[in-house]
């Protein structure tokens, strides 16, 4: 054989085999098509953006143009106010300190002097995350920012933030950067209703535009970010710690960039902005309900801005009549006793009320203060003091609802026996705590009734550990509550109300224990309109939070509290009414929260400094000694009330409670109640009637401790039944209602 055989034998031999086709789905996929299908679509991209761009042109300037007054009306369709023109002064940029400037340029947009106006990759990530209901996302640059304000709108959609991109673009070639930075910081929205620089220099610390230093600039420019978060006035203590972070972003992208020298930053301290003051027109309670309103809409997710730029009608669910009658209720029964002028103590005494139709969540009227032209925090809806003992109701809300048991294995209910002892440690937590009864008051052996109807804080603080605290938390939270700023901790000592709620909150929750359970969310918008576009507002009747037995048992007990207990100033025939008072520690807070089958009503009172808003104590108001829940809180509540009920009502609780057992007989005869003689009847709330000094939270003298608690008819106890069989029940007391009127549900006497 050959050489050139030997060859052609040995490629022969080493020839590879076929390579296998390769299947449909892999030839779809091939790198080459793939690299050709993604240079094909970004062509295709490229081409739409060229058509965008010459399509698209600049607009007229609408920003202003298209600011309106918003409208507010009463439930009856009366106009309660009308909002002012825009609050808007536009300044040229020589007007504005270059510091000031610069610290815009430092939050905004480092690259702002440099940059062609738009920011591709934070455009597109605005896009996905509005195609993918995210909602509003930054990224912007101080260029696309100024076109939304001054010639697009808020809205977040897609075509609008392709149309904000092409803008820019265009304006960035048009305008120099001097004039996109002045036009941005003129059209920008500060909060207060400011739009504007001036008129922000004006509404935060009272000075013009010209006069701001380098960290009131700083602070209005973090402001832009989230303005009604970080007003200072109103911001949560998260918010407040999130401003002066962002403060501080500013301040140090400012030393970044030589735009403000190292040594100044660092005696740079923050620049706490004034208190706001109300517009013209906003005075009384006016400013209150309208801020109510608006704060509302805005967890409706409506953007603040959008509704300080007008064009709305907003009725609200205020009742005018009931909302006039509990401001002279307050006045009657508070205003008048007191010398703000005169008595130091008097000064500090600040109000608030909320009150709503438990059957429809509606918030029929409400108080936020002396006016708030005066005092601009709303003490309806504040939520900076503990609500102390009205949160009771919802511990034993917890216990009934989780069929929590005692430490020796009993289960809880009206009739379950509790040591009240002053200081007693509670047992079974990991969490030490003994608290003190008020004046150190010790009880003995007494049943849950007596401990609610007394509000004794030894009971109340061992039910807690019973029922776990982190459950009673839940059944807070699903009872309308709020852990605001982190003050609910899952400890023993929330059995006190240690947690911060408004009175907004607290007759929310008592509306739904009104509401057999049935979650009810206060609204006070009955309808937001804008330009023929109405806003969804959902039905604040939600789903059963708690069992309606639960409810109701816990409406019973607290009818004890109003007929036999530390609630007694709100105690008629004129109507059935069931609630519960709260003074917090060192007396800094006092309440009332009561309701009947109609209405549910929240009542506090708080003290505060008059400068620099320090809680203090509110002893010695009206040189009355201790203010506590069972006095002005709850003769504002009876008053309203009785005004509020046209003088009264045949309305009754449909009760379907749970009949206590009692845990052991008691050798005693029945107790009979006594009609109490006239000098010690309280008087059917009367605005013409002077209301005896109230009770304290604690009785007069302590009951004799026995083994099963009994009381005496002379001391207006929840009345006990006869000797019974340990098995039998008992009703705890006869709630008082209209004579002739059917009295509960289940375990009802004829």
């Amino acid at each position: 054989m050959g050489r050139a055989d030997e060859r052609r034998a040995r490629h022969r031999g080493t020839r590879r085999a076929p390579k296998p086709r390769r299947s449909g789905i892999r030839r779809l996929f091939t790198w080459k098509k793939m690299l050709g299908t993604f240079f094909g679509l970004c062509l295709l991209v490229m081409g739409a953006f060229v058509v965008l761009y010459l399509t698209v042109s600049v607009p007229d300037a609408n920003a202003q143009a298209k600011m309106q007054s918003n409208v507010y009306k009463y439930s009856d369709g009366t106009v309660l106010a009308r909002t002012g023109e825009v609050n808007r002064e536009i300044v040229g940029l020589e007007e504005i300190p270059q510091p000031v400037q610069r610290t815009f340029v430092a939050a905004e947009n480092k690259s702002f002097y440099q940059d062609a106006g738009v920011d591709i990759k934070g455009t597109a990530r605005g896009v996905l995350n509005t195609l993918s209901g995210k909602g509003k996302q930054g990224g912007s640059t101080i260029t696309q920012q100024y076109v939304k304000n001054y010639y697009l709108t808020q809205d977040q959609t897609v075509s609008r933030k392709l149309k904000e991109l092409v803008i820019s673009l265009k304006v960035d070639r048009k305008l120099s950067k001097n004039e996109i930075l002045a036009g941005y910081i003129n059209t920008s929205y500060y909060g207060r209703t400011a739009y504007g620089i001036q008129a922000a220099a004006q509404a935060y610390y009272g000075v013009d535009a010209a006069k701001l230093n380098v960290a009131q600039g700083a602070y209005l420019a973090a402001l832009l970010q989230a303005p009604s978060q970080y007003d200072w006035a109103e911001a949560t203590p998260l918010g407040k710690k999130l401003v002066t972070a962002r403060w501080n972003y500013v301040l140090d992208n400012m030393v970044e960039q030589h735009w403000l020298d190292a040594s100044v930053r660092a005696g740079l301290k923050f620049p706490v902005p004034h208190e706001p003051k109300v517009a013209p027109g906003m005075e009384g309670q006016t400013g209150y309900l309208v801020k109510a309103a608006d704060e509302e809409l805005v967890r409706q997710g409506v953007d603040k801005e959008q509704i300080d730029a007008g064009g709305w009608t907003i009725t609200l669910n205020i009742d005018r009549k009931k909302q006039r009658e509990l401001v002279k209720s307050v006045d009657e029964q508070l205003e008048d006793k007191i010398d703000r002028k005169k008595n130091k103590t008097d000064a500090t005494v600040q109000a608030g009320a909320t009150s709503v139709d438990p059957k429809t969540g509606k918030v029929l009227a409400l108080y936020g203060g002396v006016g708030a032209t005066e005092h601009w925090l709303s003490n309806a809806t504040r939520q900076d003091y503990q609500p102390a003992s009205t949160f009771k109701p919802v511990v034993l809300a917890s216990a009934l609802e989780n069929g929590a048991r005692t430490q020796d294995g009993k289960k809880i209910d009206i009739g379950t026996v509790y040591d009240g002892t002053s200081k007693r440690p509670v047992k079974g937590s990991d969490t030490p705590f003994a608290p003190e009864n008020e004046d150190d008051h010790s009880y003995g052996p007494v049943d849950v009734q007596k401990a609610m109807s007394d509000s004794i804080n030894s009971v109340f603080a061992q039910m807690v550990v019973d029922v776990g605290p982190a459950k009673v938390k839940q059944t807070a939270l699903d009872l309308g509550m709020t852990d605001v700023a982190d003050s609910f901790p899952e400890r023993p000592a929330i059995s006190l109300g240690t947690m911060d709620a408004s009175t907004w909150d607290m007759a929310g929750v008592y509306a739904t224990l009104d509401n057999h359970g049935r979650k009810v969310t206060p609204t006070i918008l009955e309808s937001a309109e804008h330009k023929n576009k109405l806003v969804d507002l959902p039905d604040p009747i939600g789903k059963q939070v708690i069992d309606r037995e639960t409810a109701d048992t816990v409406t019973h007990v607290l009818q004890g509290v109003v007929a036999n207990g530390s609630g007694s100033a709100a105690r008629t025939d004129a109507y059935q009414a069931a609630g519960k008072t709260g003074t917090s520690e060192n007396n800094k807070s006092a309440w009332f929260v009561a309701y009947t089958p109609q209405l549910t009503t929240a009542v506090a009172l708080f003290g505060e400094a008059p400068k620099g808003g320090t809680q203090v104590s509110l002893t010695g108001t009206a040189n009355s000694g201790r203010a506590n829940g069972g006095g002005f809180p709850a003769r504002i509540w009876a008053d309203y009330t009785l005004a509020a009920l046209n003088g009264g009502s045949d309305a009754t609780f449909d009760l379907d409670y749970r009949k206590p057992v009692r845990e052991k007989p008691t050798p005693t005869p029945t107790p009979t109640r006594s009609t109490p003689s006239p000098s010690t009847t309280s008087p059917s709330p009367s605005r013409s009637t002077e209301t005896p000094e109230p009770p304290t939270d604690t009785p007069s003298a302590p009951p004799t401790p026995s083994e099963s608690p009994s009381e005496s008819a002379t001391q207006s106890p929840p009345v006990t039944a006869p000797v019974t069989p340990p098995d039998e029940t008992l009703e705890p007391f006869e709630p008082f209602g209209p004579p002739g009127t059917s009295r509960g549900g289940q375990g009802r006497t004829p």
